[in-house]
């Protein structure tokens, strides 16, 4: 495959997965670093997003449980928690999952990661999302 294709098919996956948001990513990189979006588009995507070992929404719950871990990735949050309600995921797929990496990473991070989220949802009217806030518990 060259690299032409390959950066075509990352393009396609792209799309797929992160619509505007990732064109936005890859098109605000074009007067500074034209080198990195490509790479990110036919690496990232073309490559890695293309192998067959993980559905669309796995890769998106992996995505979104390492963004929150590192913190200080808000901006990738928000456009691969967009990307993961295009994959089929749920709200409330995403929460848990985010309330999930709590454990591994730490609230603040998992906090900030749910306020992206909320951010995300409002703006497609996804709020609020379902579920007692005490999980059940009496």
């Amino acid at each position: 495959m060259t690299e032409r294709e390959r950066f075509e098919r990352g393009l396609a996956i792209l799309d797929a997965v992160d619509g505007e948001g990732g064109r936005r990513v890859v098109d605000s990189l074009a007067d500074i670093a034209p080198d990195l979006a490509r790479h990110v588009v036919g690496y990232g995507f073309g490559e890695v997003y293309a192998r067959p070992g993980l559905r669309p929404e796995q890769r998106q719950l992996v995505t979104l449980g390492i963004l929150t871990a590192l913190g200080g990735c808000e901006p990738q949050l928000e456009v691969h928690i967009a990307g993961a309600l295009n994959v089929g995921l749920t709200p409330t797929e995403i929460v848990e999952a985010l309330t999930h990496s709590a454990v591994y990473c730490g609230f603040p991070k998992a906090l900030n990661a749910v306020f992206v989220a909320k951010r995300v949802f409002a703006e497609r009217g996804l709020l609020p999302v379902g579920g007692d806030a005490d999980g059940g518990a009496a």
